[in-house]
């Protein structure tokens, strides 16, 4: 992946911080499970708390993914030429090609 998202040297990247508690939460929940499979705790609760990480894992990845479809790429796609355009395009359709759920 590209350091400069917009192919302008001077873009900055937009700031996800205000998403470090939901991480710090999901790092939680994984601590948690950890220590649930320590203790050898029943599976179908182990499996509810997964589930309930990896549910607040795709919250942020939809938090970041509009970011970037309503900053990076629409500037991009704006400003951009015919040959931005279709990079970005193949961008977005690969991390698409990559969610296998």
């Amino acid at each position: 992946m590209s350091d400069n998202c917009c192919g302008d040297k001077d873009h900055q990247h937009p700031d996800h911080s205000k998403l470090i508690p939901n991480l710090n939460r999901a790092s939680g929940q994984l601590e948690g499970i950890r220590k649930m499979i320590d203790e050898r705790r029943y599976c179908p609760d182990i499996m509810t708390q997964l589930r309930a990480t990896r549910a607040a894992l795709k919250a942020i990845e939809a938090n970041i993914l509009e970011s970037h479809l309503s900053g990076c790429l629409t500037g991009a796609l704006a400003e951009g030429d015919e040959a931005t355009r279709d990079q970005k395009m193949a961008e977005i359709k690969d991390i698409f090609k990559r969610y296998d759920d």
